[in-house]
């Protein structure tokens, strides 16, 4: 029951973060990330279509990734679980290399920005190393990847569970911002080994 009710908040959160970036472009005004960014840097061209392309495409990634770990609905619609594969793995390369962009440019100086910039790499790794491995057709290879891909992926949601409680806890954003560069992920690929080597262990088994 437990791992049931788990299960639905953890997709419910993947559909609710997922749809999260469409708050920017309803709400007129400076929102959410954009609070704590520079005239200047809200002034650039650049920044913003990296910014957005950013949050929209990892959005997406986020919302339909999911999806791809269903077993059941996976054997039974293997065409759709392709089509669904490309467009996360499109999704993710864009996503990744506009994060690694912007991440440049983060609040919080050298602490936040290797934490971004960290995060984006190795999302563009594990994601490129699983679409690779589905090519040369190691599936287990394909899957184990693509769990830790999603992992970060996941950052998005864990994210925004960590930093309200962060600055709360510090009394400000700045320290907190700099602790959930890291915290928003790290986490999530330690979770994604042991998910990755408990699979391992029952495919050994059997």
């Amino acid at each position: 029951m437990l791992k049931k009710v788990l299960h639905i908040i953890f997709i419910l959160s993947c559909i609710g973060i997922g749809l999260y970036p469409i708050l920017y472009f309803l709400i007129d005004q400076k929102f959410g990330l954009l609070t704590t960014k520079s005239a200047d840097l809200l002034a650039s061209e650049v920044w913003n279509v990296f910014f957005y392309l950013h949050i929209v495409l990892g959005g997406l990634a986020l919302l339909i990734g999911w999806i791809q770990f269903l077993k059941k609905f996976r054997e039974k619609n293997l065409s759709t679980h392709r089509i669904i594969g490309k467009i996360y793995v499109a999704s993710c390369f864009i996503s990744g290399i506009s994060g690694l962009y912007i991440a440049y440019y983060a609040t919080g100086g050298l602490i936040t920005k290797v934490g971004f910039s960290s995060l984006a790499i190795l999302w563009l790794y594990t994601t490129y190393m699983s679409f690779t491995a589905v090519k040369k057709g190691d599936i287990q290879r394909h899957l184990n990847l693509m769990i830790y891909s999603y992992a970060l992926t996941f950052g998005a949601v864990t994210l925004r569970i960590w930093l309200p409680l962060l600055t709360m806890a510090f009394g400000e954003f700045l320290a907190a911002y700099k602790v959930v560069s890291w915290l928003a992920w790290v986490p999530n690929v330690i979770v994604a080994y042991f998910i990755v080597k408990n699979q391992s262990n029952i495919n050994y088994q059997s």
